[in-house]
């Protein structure tokens, strides 16, 4: 290479990384509220969004967000995630998480869950199957409210195939994701799996105590609707509640899959879920995380909060939740990257 042509190279690549530091964005913050249907629940949701103005920390509860309130939104965005968290939990739990999301360009929505959130916990109250068909459903009201909303439809990214649409869950978040890619419930297996193994699963079979039953004794088994939104091209469950899956519909999932388990799992102990879900999907890709406890996929509250599996705050001696959330904030856009693109 000449010397003249070097120095072109380098004002070019000057000019890309300048290029490159202009277009880097930070997260915007909104809140929309989807309207109630007949049968249904308003929902509230978080929104995260790319935008050029200036982010900054602040208290929402017992999170921090790092965004930029009601900013500006860019023309355009990656693609749709849509972020569905725990039983019990809030939409702004996995902040940082969707926070890298929309610093890579993408729109996510993070839901809180009507009847299974921190406020309101009447939906574990009813029927397994409808605590089990409400959560997906909520899901798909946001994408269909997104995708049909003025101020976003166009802006949201598609292709031959529609608007890339994915999915980020946890725990009870991360079966409502499984089930959108096309996992199906099986009802008995609750029942067969905690008759066999409460006491080595027990956090999980005991929170079906509260539950109704779905039927009187001798009667017919209700149906289970098919819940998956073919929308949904790609899928993270961060420690899912698998217990409850068919087999035969989790071997049938074709859409990109990854997987997260805690090695160190006491609320859904690993080998009973995340590691069932691993043996059943075709072509998942499996991340096992040592002496890692339920909660590690949640941003850290700034006050203790009490769970089933004590303080959300506390983690395993030795275990560094800011560092791997840093790895996810990395994993998470470009696994969405890939398989959007």
């Amino acid at each position: 290479m000449s010397l003249s042509s070097h120095r072109i190279s380098l004002v070019f690549c000057g000019l890309l990384l300048t290029a490159a530091q202009a277009m880097a964005a930070q997260a915007g913050w909104r809140q929309i509220t989807i309207p109630a249907t007949a049968d249904a629940a308003p929902i509230v949701a978080a929104l995260y969004y790319p935008t050029q103005a200036a982010a900054r920390t602040i208290a929402m509860g017992p999170f921090n967000v790092n965004v930029a309130m009601q900013a500006a939104r860019e023309a355009r965005v990656k693609g749709l995630i849509i972020l569905s968290h725990g039983t019990g939990g809030s939409e702004l739990a996995h902040s940082s998480l969707a926070e890298a999301l929309a610093q890579q360009g993408y729109l996510v929505a993070a839901l809180r869950h009507p009847g299974d959130n921190w406020q309101d916990r009447s939906l574990r109250k009813g029927t397994l199957e409808r605590y089990a068909t409400e959560r997906p459903r909520q899901a798909s009201r946001v994408i269909d409210a997104l995708l049909n909303d003025p101020l976003w439809k166009d802006r949201i990214a598609s292709d031959a195939r529609g608007p890339r649409v994915g999915a980020v869950g946890h725990s009870a978040g991360g079966y409502t994701v499984l089930a959108l890619a096309g996992g199906r419930l099986e009802p008995a297996r609750f029942d067969a799996h905690c008759n066999a193994e409460r006491a080595k699963d027990p956090i999980f079979c005991n929170t079906g105590k509260e539950r109704t039953p779905a039927t009187h004794p001798g009667a017919a088994a209700p149906a289970i609707p098919t819940l998956t939104d073919t929308r949904v091209r790609a899928v993270v469950a961060m420690a899912p509640m698998g217990a409850l899956f068919n087999a035969a519909s989790m071997a049938q999932i074709r859409i990109p899959v990854a997987l997260y388990g805690a090695q160190q799992y006491r609320f859904l102990v690993p080998r009973f879920h995340a590691e069932w879900v691993a043996a059943n999907v075709p072509g998942v890709d499996m991340h096992r995380v040592p002496n890692a406890w339920h909660f590690a996929f949640q941003d850290m509250p700034t006050m203790p909060i009490p769970s089933e599996d004590g303080d959300i705050g506390a983690n395993p001696p030795g275990f560094d939740r800011a560092a791997f959330l840093g790895r996810l904030q990395r994993d998470l856009p470009a696994f969405f990257d890939k398989a959007l693109n």
